[in-house]
């Protein structure tokens, strides 16, 4: 019995740990058909995120000063969210998922810029971009992209 118990919570740990570098304050997606598909069916914008959540310090500290705030949860509820992460450390997403992040970044980010948010329409059109994060709190220009697109 104790065994077909852990059996049964194994998979819920793991897929808790498997989400762990994932932004917490919203629904993110991580699969790109899905988001355009969402966006179709809710008339929304998405607003993509692209990081290297383990080995970009701006993205770190964007995590904790925008996608954190108070204004960013406000805002994210006019937009279809889409995170992309390149991790270098290859055990914090699944082989099929790094595989995907890829792909969508050699098409929507040919540059490797991170952190950098796009904001895309429901057909995948890119309609804005701001790259990078200077690190001193400042997000303002964040928000004024995510206030002209909701």
């Amino acid at each position: 019995m104790k065994h077909l118990i852990l059996l049964l919570f194994l998979p819920i740990v793991m897929a808790a740990q498997a989400d762990k570098n994932v932004i917490s304050s919203s629904e993110w997606l991580t699969d790109y058909e899905t988001a355009l598909t969402t966006a179709k069916n809710t008339n929304k914008n998405v607003m993509v995120y692209f990081t290297g959540s383990d080995w970009c310090p701006p993205c770190k500290m964007l995590k904790t000063d925008l996608f954190d705030s108070a204004e960013f949860s406000a805002l994210s509820n006019n937009y279809v969210l889409l995170y992309i992460d390149i991790p270098m450390n290859r055990d914090l997403i699944s082989a099929e998922q790094l595989q995907h992040n890829k792909a969508v970044s050699d098409k929507l980010n040919k540059k490797n810029s991170v952190p950098l948010i796009k904001i895309l329409d429901e057909k995948g059109q890119e309609l804005d971009k701001y790259s990078g994060y200077s690190m001193n709190g400042d997000i303002s220009y964040h928000l004024e992209l995510l206030q002209k697109h909701k």
